[in-house]
This record gives structure tokens, C-alpha cells and sequence, in this order.
């Protein structure tokens, strides 16, 4: 055989964690011809550990064939950034398969990894299914509990991860930044690309069935956001004006203290008001309204599925109040930080869960 091969790897999970298989195929670099094929079952685990399960399973049968040079081709975005040393590997269970994986990869002259379609590989992704089938009939059961046992919830939930823009140069000088199209900082950049990098590793975000679209407010600030976020996920990306922060009319580029001295009545009033409509602006009422179209607009386009929402602090506190079902009082006792992470999911039920606010783990 040639000491040339190509390896093409896929794993999934079926429930996330749930039921979990892994596949990889081996063909000859020249011909393309298969020279050994792996379905493996791996019982109940998650779709990251099951990707690179497969990654494994193929520089096995590539080293016990004598291989010398590999190209691995794989459908993970996660799994191939991590294993071209472009991204860290951050999950504590990923980190022994990673390391195993490298192990692998030092027997061989020349290691190259490539990332492809999931259409691209068919084969690899049937044999991690018939894997998976075989590990569903003992195990149908997800080990994760969701919260619509206690709602009474039903259906499958639109999943939204919400990330707020990274720090712009008006934040720093705690300034109104609303419609004001500002560019983030060198933090702010360094600040997405780790939050990038924590969707990515992120359950149900990189999955055999696809990746998840990332819809963003058009400003520059969450444009460049959701552009970091699409160069760790793969997804695509989307805009959408419902998703735009709120029009602070006169008070734009104003720091709190500004706005309080040059409008001192109106400007204690909007503290305590959502009605209250600032000079040339818009209330948070009206905010509210607006995100609630965009929200019935989302969860119709992309219903049961997961998506990463890129956009401000109103409109991320908008999203929560909706997932909390809570009054106004939410936009001025809610705290979010810039570039941090928070996750609400809609049932088609109307019931609705938010299951994480404010998580800025992956910069701080």
C-alpha cells in the first residue's frame, strides 16, 4: 500500500450526551481506495468526545497499516482547530483525548488536518451512525435532564446562546452606545475570539447534523463579534435589525453623569420609567417591542434548533425578561458584562427556560 493515506473521522451523540458511536475510514492518498474501515460503540457521551473518539479510532488503523504521511479530514471544526494548535483545548474531557490524538499523531512523518463538509464525509458519518444505532437500543435514555420535566413544558426548545458585543472604546469611558457604530478595542477583540472558542466547544453548537447559525445585530461592533464567532464555529451568519441596541437619540456618546446634568429631569425619570422616552430616542418599552418581534421571528425561522444570538445589553436583557417572564423592573436590576455569555431557550408550547446569565468565564 501506499505510505500515503487520507483518514476521514465523525462521531455524534444522540441526545448530547446520549447514545454515542464514532467511524473512520482509511483510504489510500493515490487512489482513494479503502483500506480499513471503524465503527465503534462508545455508550453514553457527547458529540466532542465522540468526534474525537473517531479522530483516534483513524490514526490507529492508519499506524497499524504502516502509514507514514496522513491527511485527516474531518466534519469537526472544533476537533481540527484544536488539532492544528489554533485553538486551546479548554473542555477537561476533551483534554486527555487531545492529548492521546497528538500521542498518535507524533508516530507518523507528516500530519496534516483538514476541515470538510459534513456532506463531504458520508462515509466516516455512516459508520459512526450504525454505531450509534447499536448503542441506542441499550441506552435511549439522555443523562442530562431538561428543564421541561418541571415546566411541563413540551416539544423541542428553540435554544438561544446570547453573547453580548466586546468592549469598544465608549465603553470603556462608560458612555450611551447605541446606535453610534463604534469598533471594539484590541480587548474587545481578544474577548470575542475567546468567546468564539467557548461556543465552539459548546454542546449542540458543531453537531453531525450542522452547525448553528449565528444572527447578529448589523452594527459594527456586533458585526465584528459575529464574524469571530463564525471563524471558531463554521456557522453562517446572519443579521437582524430587531436585534439592534437601543436608540439613545440626544444622550449617544453622553456618559451617565452628562446625560444627568444636561437633561437632570428627564434623565431620572428614564431610570425608573421604561415609557420614558429619551430626546430623539427610544424608551425601553418600546425596545421590548421590537425584540419581541424578533424574538416570535427567530424562534419561527429556527424552531427546535440551536442558534447564537450576537447583540447588546438592552436586547439580551429583553430576550432574558421574555425567558423569565418578568416585568420592566429586569432592565435596571440586571447586570450583563461585554463579550458575556447567557442562554434562554422558547418552547413552541409558549413555556420558556433560561438556563445561564452573564458567564464571561471564557475572558476573565
Amino acid at each position: 500500500m501506499s505510505s500515503a493515506v487520507l483518514v476521514e473521522a465523525d462521531g455524534g451523540s444522540r441526545g448530547n450526551p446520549g447514545p454515542a458511536g464514532c467511524g473512520a475510514v482509511v483510504r489510500d492518498a493515490g487512489t482513494g481506495a479503502v483500506l480499513a474501515e471503524r465503527s465503534i460503540g462508545l455508550g453514553v457521551t457527547t458529540n466532542n468526545v465522540a468526534e474525537y473518539q473517531g479522530l483516534i479510532a483513524g490514526l490507529r488503523a492508519a499506524a497499524e497499516l504502516g502509514a507514514v504521511e496522513v491527511a485527516v479530514r474531518m466534519d469537526s471544526k472544533l476537533v481540527v482547530e484544536q488539532m492544528a494548535g489554533r485553538w486551546k483545548v479548554k473542555h477537561a474531557n476533551l483534554q486527555p483525548l487531545a492529548a492521546e490524538a497528538r500521542g498518535l499523531v507524533d508516530g507518523f512523518d507528516r500530519v496534516s488536518f483538514e476541515w470538510i463538509p459534513r456532506a463531504a464525509n458520508a462515509h466516516a458519518d455512516r459508520l459512526a451512525n450504525e454505531a450509534m444505532d447499536e448503542q441506542a437500543g441499550g441506552n435511549e435514555q439522555s443523562a442530562r435532564i431538561r428543564p421541561s420535566g418541571w415546566l411541563g413544558a413540551n416539544g423541542t426548545p428553540t435554544k438561544m446562546l446570547l453573547l453580548r458585543h466586546g468592549q469598544t472604546p465608549l465603553s470603556v469611558e462608560r458612555r450611551y452606545s447605541g446606535r453610534g457604530d463604534v469598533a471594539l478595542t484590541e480587548l474587545g477583540e481578544r474577548q470575542v475570539r475567546a468567546a468564539g472558542e467557548r461556543l465552539a466547544a459548546m454542546d449542540g453548537v458543531i453537531t453531525p447534523d450542522g452547525v448553528a447559525p449565528v444572527i447578529a445585530s448589523p452594527l459594527t461592533r456586533t458585526r465584528q463579534t459575529a464574524q469571530a464567532v463564525v471563524d471558531a464555529t463554521g456557522g453562517e451568519l446572519h443579521f437582524h435589525d430587531g436585534l439592534l441596541e437601543t436608540d439613545f437619540g440626544d444622550w449617544e456618546g453622553l456618559s451617565f453623569q452628562e446625560a444627568a446634568d444636561q437633561f437632570p429631569n428627564l434623565h431620572g425619570e428614564w431610570l425608573g420609567d421604561p415609557s420614558v422616552v429619551p430626546p430623539g430616542g427610544e424608551s425601553l418599552d418600546a425596545v421590548y417591542r421590537r425584540v419581541t418581534a424578533a424574538r416570535d421571528d427567530l424562534v419561527a425561522r429556527y424552531a427546535g434548533r440551536t442558534i447564537i444570538v450576537v447583540s447588546h445589553v438592552t436586547p439580551i436583557k429583553a430576550l432574558l425578561r421574555l425567558g423569565l417572564g418578568v416585568g420592566p423592573e429586569m432592565f435596571y436590576s440586571l447586570h450583563l458584562d461585554l463579550a458575556s455569555l447567557s442562554i434562554v431557550e422558547f418552547y413552541p408550547d409558549g413555556n420558556s427556560s433560561v438556563r445561564l446569565v452573564n458567564d464571561i468565564s471564557h475572558w476573565q
